[in-house]
Protein backbone atom coordinates (compact mmCIF):
# COMPACT_ATOMS: atom_id res chain seq x y z
CA UNK A 1 0.00 0.00 0.00
CA UNK A 2 1.22 3.61 -0.77
CA UNK A 3 0.14 7.09 -1.40
CA UNK A 4 -1.23 8.67 -4.72
CA UNK A 5 -1.21 12.10 -5.70
CA UNK A 6 -2.73 13.76 -9.77
CA UNK A 7 -2.95 16.76 -10.69
CA UNK A 8 -5.30 16.98 -14.14
CA UNK A 9 -6.26 19.70 -16.49
CA UNK A 10 -3.19 21.11 -17.43
CA UNK A 11 -3.08 23.91 -19.89
CA UNK A 12 -0.99 25.22 -22.55
CA UNK A 13 0.67 27.96 -20.50
CA UNK A 14 0.56 26.92 -17.20
CA UNK A 15 3.67 27.05 -15.38
CA UNK A 16 4.43 22.85 -15.43
CA UNK A 17 7.66 23.19 -13.55
CA UNK A 18 5.99 24.88 -11.14
CA UNK A 19 3.29 22.34 -10.85
CA UNK A 20 5.90 19.58 -10.74
CA UNK A 21 6.92 21.11 -7.91
CA UNK A 22 3.50 21.73 -5.74
CA UNK A 23 3.15 18.15 -6.49
CA UNK A 24 6.03 16.77 -4.75
CA UNK A 25 5.55 19.06 -1.62
CA UNK A 26 1.60 17.65 -1.49
CA UNK A 27 2.71 14.05 -1.97
CA UNK A 28 5.43 14.35 0.56
CA UNK A 29 2.42 14.77 3.01
CA UNK A 30 1.62 11.27 2.50
CA UNK A 31 5.07 9.85 2.55
CA UNK A 32 4.21 8.33 5.89
CA UNK A 33 1.90 5.97 3.32
CA UNK A 34 5.25 4.82 0.95
CA UNK A 35 8.37 5.78 2.55
CA UNK A 36 10.17 3.45 0.32
CA UNK A 37 10.41 5.06 -2.74
CA UNK A 38 9.07 8.01 -5.03
CA UNK A 39 8.39 8.11 -8.42
CA UNK A 40 6.78 11.20 -10.58
CA UNK A 41 5.61 11.53 -13.68
CA UNK A 42 5.08 14.63 -15.98
CA UNK A 43 3.54 15.84 -19.08
CA UNK A 44 1.81 18.43 -21.11
CA UNK A 45 -1.61 16.94 -19.53
CA UNK A 46 -0.79 15.35 -16.07
CA UNK A 47 1.13 15.06 -13.37
CA UNK A 48 1.13 11.86 -11.60
CA UNK A 49 3.19 11.22 -7.77
CA UNK A 50 3.62 7.64 -6.27
CA UNK A 51 5.01 7.07 -2.74
CA UNK A 52 5.74 3.61 -2.10
CA UNK A 53 5.60 0.74 0.30
CA UNK A 54 7.10 -2.37 -0.90
CA UNK A 55 4.80 -5.09 -0.30
CA UNK A 56 4.72 -7.00 -3.41
CA UNK A 57 8.12 -7.14 -6.48
CA UNK A 58 10.30 -5.00 -3.71
CA UNK A 59 12.89 -4.55 -6.33
CA UNK A 60 10.74 -3.69 -9.12
CA UNK A 61 7.13 -2.47 -9.18
CA UNK A 62 7.97 0.89 -8.84
CA UNK A 63 5.30 3.28 -9.56
CA UNK A 64 3.94 4.93 -11.52
CA UNK A 65 3.29 1.83 -13.81
CA UNK A 66 3.63 2.96 -17.47
CA UNK A 67 2.96 0.69 -20.52
CA UNK A 68 6.10 -0.19 -22.83
CA UNK A 69 4.59 2.54 -25.22
CA UNK A 70 4.35 5.53 -22.82
CA UNK A 71 0.56 5.99 -23.22
CA UNK A 72 -0.58 4.66 -20.32
CA UNK A 73 0.42 5.63 -16.97
CA UNK A 74 -0.93 4.69 -13.49
CA UNK A 75 -0.83 5.54 -10.31
CA UNK A 76 -2.24 3.00 -7.68
CA UNK A 77 -2.60 2.33 -3.42
CA UNK A 78 -3.51 -0.82 -2.84
CA UNK A 79 -3.28 -5.05 -3.45
CA UNK A 80 -4.79 -6.54 -6.72
CA UNK A 81 -5.12 -10.35 -5.20
CA UNK A 82 -6.40 -11.86 -7.98
CA UNK A 83 -4.17 -10.35 -10.61
CA UNK A 84 -2.61 -13.61 -11.87
CA UNK A 85 -5.75 -14.87 -12.51
CA UNK A 86 -6.64 -11.43 -14.11
CA UNK A 87 -3.64 -11.92 -16.57
CA UNK A 88 -4.81 -15.32 -17.67
CA UNK A 89 -7.93 -13.89 -18.93
CA UNK A 90 -6.57 -10.97 -20.88
CA UNK A 91 -8.23 -11.52 -24.50
CA UNK A 92 -4.91 -9.97 -26.23
CA UNK A 93 -1.24 -9.60 -25.47
CA UNK A 94 0.21 -7.17 -23.26
CA UNK A 95 3.75 -6.31 -22.53
CA UNK A 96 4.07 -6.39 -18.41
CA UNK A 97 6.92 -3.82 -17.67
CA UNK A 98 7.16 -5.49 -14.03
CA UNK A 99 6.07 -7.61 -11.58
CA UNK A 100 3.65 -5.36 -9.73
CA UNK A 101 0.18 -6.91 -8.88
CA UNK A 102 -1.66 -3.69 -10.14
CA UNK A 103 0.16 -3.57 -13.79
CA UNK A 104 -3.19 -5.49 -14.84
CA UNK A 105 -5.07 -2.25 -14.62
CA UNK A 106 -3.05 -0.95 -17.14
CA UNK A 107 -3.46 -3.97 -19.16
CA UNK A 108 -7.51 -4.19 -18.86
CA UNK A 109 -7.82 -1.04 -19.58
CA UNK A 110 -6.15 -1.15 -22.86
CA UNK A 111 -8.66 -4.12 -24.07
CA UNK A 112 -10.97 -1.31 -23.98
CA UNK A 113 -14.74 -2.11 -23.06
CA UNK A 114 -17.06 -0.36 -20.46
CA UNK A 115 -15.03 0.38 -17.17
CA UNK A 116 -17.98 -1.06 -15.23
CA UNK A 117 -17.60 -4.27 -16.97
CA UNK A 118 -14.06 -5.03 -16.03
CA UNK A 119 -13.55 -3.31 -12.44
CA UNK A 120 -16.46 -5.73 -10.71
CA UNK A 121 -14.01 -8.69 -11.47
CA UNK A 122 -10.76 -7.25 -9.44
CA UNK A 123 -10.40 -8.56 -6.26
CA UNK A 124 -8.39 -5.97 -3.84
CA UNK A 125 -8.14 -2.98 -2.35
CA UNK A 126 -7.30 -0.31 -4.09
CA UNK A 127 -7.53 3.89 -5.19
CA UNK A 128 -6.30 4.75 -8.47
CA UNK A 129 -5.39 6.83 -11.16
CA UNK A 130 -4.91 6.29 -14.62
CA UNK A 131 -3.80 8.59 -17.53
CA UNK A 132 -4.16 8.01 -21.21
CA UNK A 133 -1.63 10.01 -22.47
CA UNK A 134 -2.97 9.27 -26.42
CA UNK A 135 -6.74 9.54 -25.15
CA UNK A 136 -6.16 12.94 -23.33
CA UNK A 137 -8.48 10.86 -20.97
CA UNK A 138 -7.94 10.01 -16.96
CA UNK A 139 -10.28 7.47 -15.11
CA UNK A 140 -10.22 7.66 -10.91
CA UNK A 141 -11.96 4.72 -9.11
CA UNK A 142 -11.65 3.01 -5.68
CA UNK A 143 -12.16 -0.47 -4.12
CA UNK A 144 -15.93 -1.43 -3.64
CA UNK A 145 -15.60 -0.70 0.29
CA UNK A 146 -13.37 2.16 0.67
CA UNK A 147 -10.74 0.15 2.48
CA UNK A 148 -8.11 2.19 0.79
CA UNK A 149 -8.12 6.06 1.71
CA UNK A 150 -9.24 8.60 -1.51
CA UNK A 151 -9.74 12.42 -1.60
CA UNK A 152 -10.38 14.45 -4.70
CA UNK A 153 -11.25 18.57 -5.42
CA UNK A 154 -10.33 20.91 -7.36
CA UNK A 155 -8.05 23.81 -7.24
CA UNK A 156 -8.35 27.55 -7.76
CA UNK A 157 -8.23 27.40 -11.88
CA UNK A 158 -10.40 24.03 -11.86
CA UNK A 159 -7.83 21.47 -12.14
CA UNK A 160 -9.25 17.93 -11.09
CA UNK A 161 -6.43 17.07 -7.89
CA UNK A 162 -6.89 13.67 -6.66
CA UNK A 163 -4.44 12.32 -3.56
CA UNK A 164 -4.53 9.50 -0.99
CA UNK A 165 -4.84 11.51 1.95
CA UNK A 166 -7.27 14.56 2.85
CA UNK A 167 -3.80 16.20 3.83
CA UNK A 168 -2.11 16.67 0.50
CA UNK A 169 -5.79 18.73 -0.85
CA UNK A 170 -6.35 20.64 2.26
CA UNK A 171 -5.30 24.48 1.15
CA UNK A 172 -5.36 23.33 -2.58
CA UNK A 173 -8.80 22.41 -2.35
CA UNK A 174 -11.48 23.86 -1.50
CA UNK A 175 -14.24 21.66 -2.34
CA UNK A 176 -12.47 18.59 -1.19
CA UNK A 177 -14.52 15.29 -0.85
CA UNK A 178 -13.79 11.82 -0.20
CA UNK A 179 -13.92 9.75 -3.66
CA UNK A 180 -17.18 7.28 -2.74
CA UNK A 181 -16.24 3.65 -2.82
CA UNK A 182 -17.25 1.48 -5.76
CA UNK A 183 -17.31 3.80 -7.98
CA UNK A 184 -15.15 5.31 -10.91
CA UNK A 185 -14.47 8.28 -12.43
CA UNK A 186 -14.05 9.04 -16.28
CA UNK A 187 -13.15 12.26 -17.64
CA UNK A 188 -14.18 10.67 -21.07
CA UNK A 189 -17.61 11.10 -20.54
CA UNK A 190 -17.26 13.60 -17.15
CA UNK A 191 -19.36 11.46 -15.17
CA UNK A 192 -18.95 9.44 -11.61
CA UNK A 193 -20.40 5.93 -11.84
CA UNK A 194 -20.98 3.24 -9.53
CA UNK A 195 -19.38 -0.19 -10.48
CA UNK A 196 -19.91 -2.05 -8.12
CA UNK A 197 -23.13 -3.48 -7.18
CA UNK A 198 -24.56 -6.37 -5.78
CA UNK A 199 -28.34 -8.46 -5.14
CA UNK A 200 -27.72 -8.85 -1.63
CA UNK A 201 -27.98 -5.20 -1.41
CA UNK A 202 -31.92 -5.54 -1.08
CA UNK A 203 -33.56 -7.47 1.97
CA UNK A 204 -35.81 -9.66 -0.75
CA UNK A 205 -32.77 -11.14 -2.87
CA UNK A 206 -31.08 -12.61 0.46
CA UNK A 207 -34.76 -13.95 1.90
CA UNK A 208 -34.44 -18.17 2.33
CA UNK A 209 -30.96 -17.90 0.97
CA UNK A 210 -29.35 -20.76 3.33
CA UNK A 211 -25.11 -20.49 3.78
CA UNK A 212 -24.06 -23.50 4.85
CA UNK A 213 -21.08 -23.39 7.82
CA UNK A 214 -19.01 -25.13 5.76
CA UNK A 215 -19.47 -23.09 2.22
CA UNK A 216 -18.75 -19.74 5.27
CA UNK A 217 -15.65 -21.40 6.30
CA UNK A 218 -14.05 -22.36 3.52
CA UNK A 219 -14.52 -18.80 1.46
CA UNK A 220 -13.16 -17.08 4.02
CA UNK A 221 -10.19 -19.61 4.16
CA UNK A 222 -9.39 -18.55 0.72
CA UNK A 223 -9.63 -15.19 1.43
CA UNK A 224 -6.97 -15.04 4.11
CA UNK A 225 -4.94 -17.36 1.74
CA UNK A 226 -5.56 -14.87 -1.37
CA UNK A 227 -4.09 -11.90 1.31
CA UNK A 228 -1.24 -13.13 2.52
CA UNK A 229 0.40 -12.42 -0.75
CA UNK A 230 3.67 -10.64 0.14
CA UNK A 231 7.01 -10.43 -0.29
CA UNK A 232 8.31 -8.96 2.56
CA UNK A 233 7.47 -9.75 6.28
CA UNK A 234 4.17 -9.93 7.26
CA UNK A 235 1.94 -10.50 10.35
CA UNK A 236 -1.29 -10.45 12.12
CA UNK A 237 -3.45 -8.44 14.58
CA UNK A 238 -4.38 -10.45 17.56
CA UNK A 239 -6.53 -8.51 19.80
CA UNK A 240 -8.37 -12.09 21.43
CA UNK A 241 -11.51 -11.17 20.14
CA UNK A 242 -12.97 -13.63 17.71
CA UNK A 243 -12.22 -11.65 14.50
CA UNK A 244 -8.68 -10.84 14.66
CA UNK A 245 -8.53 -14.96 16.56
CA UNK A 246 -10.09 -15.86 13.24
CA UNK A 247 -7.82 -14.24 10.97
CA UNK A 248 -4.88 -14.98 12.45
CA UNK A 249 -6.38 -18.77 13.15
CA UNK A 250 -6.42 -19.17 9.15
CA UNK A 251 -3.07 -17.31 8.72
CA UNK A 252 -1.86 -19.68 10.86
CA UNK A 253 -2.17 -22.88 8.67
CA UNK A 254 -0.63 -21.14 5.41
CA UNK A 255 1.94 -18.77 7.23
CA UNK A 256 5.36 -21.25 6.84
CA UNK A 257 4.98 -20.90 3.21
CA UNK A 258 5.28 -18.16 0.58
CA UNK A 259 1.51 -17.76 -1.05
CA UNK A 260 2.28 -18.17 -4.70
CA UNK A 261 0.50 -20.11 -7.27
CA UNK A 262 3.48 -22.96 -6.99
CA UNK A 263 3.98 -23.03 -3.60
CA UNK A 264 7.94 -23.15 -4.48
CA UNK A 265 9.88 -20.98 -2.23
CA UNK A 266 10.04 -20.91 1.73
CA UNK A 267 8.18 -17.66 3.01
CA UNK A 268 11.04 -15.36 4.49
CA UNK A 269 8.73 -14.99 7.63
CA UNK A 270 8.19 -18.87 8.62
CA UNK A 271 6.99 -18.55 11.95
CA UNK A 272 3.92 -16.07 12.31
CA UNK A 273 3.82 -12.88 14.72
CA UNK A 274 1.08 -11.76 16.08
CA UNK A 275 0.71 -8.00 17.96
CA UNK A 276 -1.79 -6.75 20.55
CA UNK A 277 -1.71 -3.94 22.37
CA UNK A 278 -3.74 -2.63 25.75
CA UNK A 279 -3.50 -0.68 29.38
CA UNK A 280 -2.27 -2.68 32.00
CA UNK A 281 -4.76 -5.05 33.03
CA UNK A 282 -6.44 -5.33 29.52
CA UNK A 283 -9.05 -7.17 28.73
CA UNK A 284 -7.75 -7.85 25.34
CA UNK A 285 -4.14 -8.48 26.37
CA UNK A 286 -5.30 -11.28 28.24
CA UNK A 287 -7.32 -12.90 25.42
CA UNK A 288 -4.67 -12.20 23.14
CA UNK A 289 -2.22 -14.65 24.64
CA UNK A 290 -4.44 -17.71 25.47
CA UNK A 291 -5.52 -17.34 21.08
CA UNK A 292 -1.44 -17.19 20.39
CA UNK A 293 -0.45 -19.86 22.69
CA UNK A 294 -3.30 -21.98 21.15
CA UNK A 295 -2.21 -20.93 17.72
CA UNK A 296 1.17 -21.32 18.19
CA UNK A 297 2.10 -17.65 17.12
CA UNK A 298 5.24 -15.69 18.38
CA UNK A 299 3.24 -12.76 20.31
CA UNK A 300 3.68 -9.33 21.32
CA UNK A 301 1.32 -8.10 23.81
CA UNK A 302 2.42 -3.74 24.08
CA UNK A 303 1.38 -1.84 27.18
CA UNK A 304 1.10 2.05 26.94
CA UNK A 305 0.05 4.07 29.75
CA UNK A 306 -3.23 6.57 29.41
CA UNK A 307 -0.72 9.66 29.64
CA UNK A 308 1.33 7.78 26.50
CA UNK A 309 -2.51 7.39 24.67
CA UNK A 310 -3.64 11.13 25.64
CA UNK A 311 -0.04 12.79 24.01
CA UNK A 312 -0.46 10.94 20.81
CA UNK A 313 -3.94 11.93 20.36
CA UNK A 314 -3.20 15.80 18.03
CA UNK A 315 -1.12 13.16 15.78
CA UNK A 316 -3.73 10.62 15.78
CA UNK A 317 -5.96 13.33 14.44
CA UNK A 318 -3.76 14.85 12.35
CA UNK A 319 -2.68 10.91 10.17
CA UNK A 320 -6.57 10.18 10.36
CA UNK A 321 -8.29 13.00 9.63
CA UNK A 322 -11.05 12.20 11.47
CA UNK A 323 -13.08 14.04 14.49
CA UNK A 324 -15.33 11.12 14.98
CA UNK A 325 -15.22 10.07 18.63
CA UNK A 326 -14.99 6.01 18.56
CA UNK A 327 -12.62 6.51 15.65
CA UNK A 328 -10.14 8.53 17.83
CA UNK A 329 -10.62 6.52 20.67
CA UNK A 330 -9.71 3.26 18.84
CA UNK A 331 -6.91 4.91 16.28
CA UNK A 332 -4.70 5.69 18.81
CA UNK A 333 -3.72 2.70 20.60
CA UNK A 334 -3.64 1.46 17.15
CA UNK A 335 -1.28 4.47 15.96
CA UNK A 336 0.69 3.50 18.71
CA UNK A 337 1.05 -0.27 18.39
CA UNK A 338 1.63 0.60 14.35
CA UNK A 339 5.17 2.45 15.93
CA UNK A 340 5.62 -0.99 17.56
CA UNK A 341 5.05 -3.43 14.79
CA UNK A 342 7.28 -1.12 12.36
CA UNK A 343 10.58 -1.04 14.75
CA UNK A 344 10.06 -4.78 14.34
CA UNK A 345 10.30 -4.53 10.74
CA UNK A 346 7.24 -6.17 10.17
CA UNK A 347 5.47 -4.18 6.59
CA UNK A 348 1.90 -5.87 6.39
CA UNK A 349 -0.32 -7.27 8.83
CA UNK A 350 -3.72 -9.08 8.82
CA UNK A 351 -6.95 -7.61 10.42
CA UNK A 352 -10.36 -8.40 11.50
CA UNK A 353 -12.00 -5.05 10.59
CA UNK A 354 -15.52 -5.80 8.49
CA UNK A 355 -16.58 -8.63 10.48
CA UNK A 356 -19.05 -7.13 12.48
CA UNK A 357 -20.72 -5.28 9.92
CA UNK A 358 -20.95 -8.61 7.85
CA UNK A 359 -22.73 -10.61 10.72
CA UNK A 360 -24.07 -8.09 13.49
CA UNK A 361 -22.34 -8.30 15.68
CA UNK A 362 -22.19 -4.97 17.62
CA UNK A 363 -24.05 -5.56 20.69
CA UNK A 364 -26.88 -3.41 20.17
CA UNK A 365 -27.68 -5.85 17.00
CA UNK A 366 -29.16 -7.55 19.71
CA UNK A 367 -32.13 -5.10 19.99
CA UNK A 368 -32.98 -5.27 16.38
CA UNK A 369 -36.78 -6.36 16.06
CA UNK A 370 -36.65 -8.16 12.56
CA UNK A 371 -34.56 -9.87 9.60
CA UNK A 372 -34.76 -6.94 7.90
CA UNK A 373 -34.28 -4.12 9.69
CA UNK A 374 -30.91 -6.26 10.89
CA UNK A 375 -30.09 -6.81 6.89
CA UNK A 376 -30.65 -2.94 6.42
CA UNK A 377 -28.31 -1.88 9.16
CA UNK A 378 -25.35 -4.22 7.53
CA UNK A 379 -26.01 -2.79 4.48
CA UNK A 380 -25.65 0.76 6.23
CA UNK A 381 -22.98 0.07 8.05
CA UNK A 382 -20.94 -1.75 4.91
CA UNK A 383 -21.86 1.69 3.41
CA UNK A 384 -20.12 3.73 6.19
CA UNK A 385 -17.23 1.54 6.45
CA UNK A 386 -14.88 3.58 4.84
CA UNK A 387 -15.30 6.69 7.15
CA UNK A 388 -15.04 4.54 10.15
CA UNK A 389 -13.06 1.03 10.68
CA UNK A 390 -11.27 1.29 7.05
CA UNK A 391 -10.45 4.91 7.56
CA UNK A 392 -9.18 3.66 11.26
CA UNK A 393 -7.28 0.64 10.58
CA UNK A 394 -5.87 2.20 7.17
CA UNK A 395 -4.75 5.15 8.00
CA UNK A 396 -3.74 4.97 12.00
CA UNK A 397 -1.16 1.69 10.56
CA UNK A 398 0.07 3.79 7.77
CA UNK A 399 1.16 6.73 9.53
CA UNK A 400 3.90 4.49 10.12
CA UNK A 401 4.26 2.39 6.92
CA UNK A 402 2.31 -0.68 8.02
CA UNK A 403 0.15 -2.01 5.83
CA UNK A 404 -3.42 -3.84 6.85
CA UNK A 405 -5.46 -6.26 5.23
CA UNK A 406 -9.05 -7.01 5.50
CA UNK A 407 -9.85 -10.82 4.49
CA UNK A 408 -13.43 -10.55 5.82
CA UNK A 409 -13.72 -7.59 3.53
CA UNK A 410 -12.81 -9.83 0.26
CA UNK A 411 -15.26 -9.21 -2.18
CA UNK A 412 -15.87 -13.18 -2.72
CA UNK A 413 -16.14 -13.49 0.91
CA UNK A 414 -18.63 -10.58 1.19
CA UNK A 415 -21.08 -12.42 -1.76
CA UNK A 416 -20.73 -15.40 0.32
CA UNK A 417 -21.73 -13.86 3.51
CA UNK A 418 -24.26 -11.60 2.88
CA UNK A 419 -26.66 -13.37 0.49
CA UNK A 420 -27.22 -15.43 3.75
CA UNK A 421 -31.01 -14.30 5.24
CA UNK A 422 -30.35 -12.60 7.90
CA UNK A 423 -32.12 -14.62 10.54
CA UNK A 424 -29.24 -16.92 10.61
CA UNK A 425 -27.67 -13.84 11.91
CA UNK A 426 -29.71 -12.63 14.19
CA UNK A 427 -28.65 -12.54 17.99
CA UNK A 428 -30.86 -12.38 21.12
CA UNK A 429 -31.94 -13.84 24.32
CA UNK A 430 -29.97 -16.78 24.96
CA UNK A 431 -28.21 -16.54 21.60
CA UNK A 432 -24.72 -14.50 21.31
CA UNK A 433 -24.01 -12.34 18.40
CA UNK A 434 -22.09 -13.69 15.61
CA UNK A 435 -23.21 -17.01 16.44
CA UNK A 436 -23.34 -18.38 13.04
CA UNK A 437 -19.89 -17.11 11.97
CA UNK A 438 -18.35 -19.38 16.05
CA UNK A 439 -20.48 -22.21 15.32
CA UNK A 440 -18.44 -22.21 11.20
CA UNK A 441 -15.02 -22.42 13.38
CA UNK A 442 -15.74 -24.66 15.99
CA UNK A 443 -12.74 -26.23 17.15
CA UNK A 444 -10.48 -23.54 15.57
CA UNK A 445 -9.83 -21.41 18.51
CA UNK A 446 -10.37 -22.30 22.22
CA UNK A 447 -13.68 -21.50 23.40
CA UNK A 448 -13.40 -18.62 25.41
CA UNK A 449 -11.70 -16.70 22.69
CA UNK A 450 -14.78 -18.26 20.58
CA UNK A 451 -17.68 -17.64 22.70
CA UNK A 452 -15.80 -14.54 23.91
CA UNK A 453 -18.34 -11.60 24.15
CA UNK A 454 -17.92 -8.47 21.32
CA UNK A 455 -15.48 -6.02 22.83
CA UNK A 456 -14.63 -3.12 20.56
CA UNK A 457 -11.51 -2.34 20.50
CA UNK A 458 -11.41 0.92 22.00
CA UNK A 459 -13.11 -0.79 25.26
CA UNK A 460 -11.18 -3.83 25.04
CA UNK A 461 -7.38 -2.21 25.00
CA UNK A 462 -8.58 -1.24 29.17
CA UNK A 463 -12.15 0.78 30.36
CA UNK A 464 -9.93 3.13 31.97
CA UNK A 465 -9.03 4.59 28.47
CA UNK A 466 -12.46 5.76 27.24
CA UNK A 467 -13.20 6.88 31.07
CA UNK A 468 -9.79 8.39 31.40
CA UNK A 469 -10.24 10.43 28.10
CA UNK A 470 -13.70 11.41 29.00
CA UNK A 471 -12.61 12.53 32.75
CA UNK A 472 -9.80 14.96 30.59
CA UNK A 473 -12.48 16.34 28.43
CA UNK A 474 -14.15 17.45 31.20
CA UNK A 475 -11.41 19.38 32.42
CA UNK A 476 -10.29 20.85 29.10
CA UNK A 477 -13.68 21.86 27.36
CA UNK A 478 -15.75 24.64 29.43
CA UNK A 479 -19.55 24.44 29.52
CA UNK A 480 -20.17 27.87 28.14
CA UNK A 481 -17.66 26.30 25.25
CA UNK A 482 -19.91 23.18 25.04
CA UNK A 483 -23.15 25.82 24.97
CA UNK A 484 -22.29 27.57 22.03
CA UNK A 485 -20.64 24.53 19.92
CA UNK A 486 -23.28 25.02 17.74
CA UNK A 487 -22.00 28.69 16.36
CA UNK A 488 -18.31 27.43 16.24
CA UNK A 489 -18.66 24.36 14.65
CA UNK A 490 -22.06 24.51 12.54
CA UNK A 491 -21.38 21.01 10.75
CA UNK A 492 -21.97 18.30 13.42
CA UNK A 493 -21.83 20.24 15.72
CA UNK A 494 -20.02 18.40 18.67
CA UNK A 495 -22.61 16.80 22.18
CA UNK A 496 -20.22 16.16 24.20
CA UNK A 497 -17.25 17.75 25.85
CA UNK A 498 -14.77 14.72 24.26
CA UNK A 499 -16.22 15.47 20.90
CA UNK A 500 -15.54 19.25 21.51
CA UNK A 501 -12.40 18.16 22.51
CA UNK A 502 -11.17 16.24 19.73
CA UNK A 503 -12.91 18.53 17.16
CA UNK A 504 -10.76 21.92 18.51
CA UNK A 505 -8.02 19.56 17.43
CA UNK A 506 -8.98 18.23 14.25
CA UNK A 507 -9.99 21.92 12.89
CA UNK A 508 -6.37 23.28 13.73
CA UNK A 509 -5.12 21.26 11.29
CA UNK A 510 -8.03 20.65 8.25
CA UNK A 511 -10.09 24.33 8.93
CA UNK A 512 -13.03 24.88 6.57
CA UNK A 513 -16.40 23.72 5.66
CA UNK A 514 -15.21 20.81 2.82
CA UNK A 515 -13.25 19.36 5.46
CA UNK A 516 -15.05 19.00 8.31
CA UNK A 517 -18.27 17.63 5.95
CA UNK A 518 -16.11 14.39 4.90
CA UNK A 519 -16.64 13.07 8.75
CA UNK A 520 -19.73 11.52 9.18
CA UNK A 521 -22.23 12.57 12.25
CA UNK A 522 -25.15 11.79 14.09
CA UNK A 523 -25.71 9.99 17.53
CA UNK A 524 -24.63 6.24 18.02
CA UNK A 525 -25.18 3.51 20.23
CA UNK A 526 -22.24 1.45 20.53
CA UNK A 527 -21.72 2.50 16.66
CA UNK A 528 -24.58 1.75 15.58
CA UNK A 529 -25.97 4.10 12.77
CA UNK A 530 -28.44 7.02 13.58
CA UNK A 531 -31.24 5.00 12.16
CA UNK A 532 -30.61 2.24 14.68
CA UNK A 533 -31.34 4.25 17.66
CA UNK A 534 -35.23 3.71 17.25
CA UNK A 535 -34.68 0.16 17.98
CA UNK A 536 -34.79 0.89 21.57
CA UNK A 537 -36.29 3.97 23.75
CA UNK A 538 -33.79 3.68 26.15
CA UNK A 539 -31.12 4.33 23.23
CA UNK A 540 -31.95 7.98 22.78
CA UNK A 541 -30.88 8.87 26.40
CA UNK A 542 -27.66 6.48 26.73
CA UNK A 543 -26.24 7.19 23.45
CA UNK A 544 -22.53 6.39 23.45
CA UNK A 545 -20.76 5.06 21.28
CA UNK A 546 -18.92 2.28 23.48
CA UNK A 547 -20.50 -0.97 23.95
CA UNK A 548 -20.89 -0.35 27.06
CA UNK A 549 -23.78 1.64 26.39
CA UNK A 550 -26.17 -1.13 25.57
CA UNK A 551 -27.11 -2.03 29.15
CA UNK A 552 -28.79 -5.98 29.55
CA UNK A 553 -26.36 -7.31 27.26
CA UNK A 554 -22.61 -6.24 27.77
CA UNK A 555 -21.56 -7.87 30.80
CA UNK A 556 -19.94 -4.39 32.10
CA UNK A 557 -22.36 -1.96 30.47
CA UNK A 558 -22.58 1.25 32.87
Amino acid sequence: MCSIFGLFGLQPGDDVQGLRRLALELSQRQRHRGPDWSGVHLDDGAILVHERLAIVDPAGGSQPLRSADGALVLAVNGEIYNHRELEKELRQPYAFQTGSDCEVLNALYREGGDLASWLPRVNGIFAFALWDRAGRRYVIARDPIGVCPLYWGHDTVGRLCVASEMKALAGLCADVAQFPPGHVYDSATGTLARYYDRPWRDYEATQGVVVSKEELREAFERAVHRQLMSDVPYGVLLSGGLDSSLVAACAARFARRRIEEDDRAEAWWPRLHSFAIGLEGSPDLAAAEIAAQALGTVHHGFRYTFEEGLDAIPEVIRHIESYDVTTIRASTPMFLLARRIKAMGVKMVLSGEGSDEIFGGYLYFHKAPDARAFHEELVRKLDALHTYDCLRANKSMMAWGVEPRVPFLDVEFLDVAMRMDARAKMAGPGRIEKAILREAFAGYLPDSILWRQKEQFSDGVGYGWIDGLKAHAEAQVGDRELAAAASRFPINPPLTKEAYFYRALFERNYPGPASAQTVPGGKSIACSSPAAIAWDAAFANAADPSGRAVAGVHRAAR
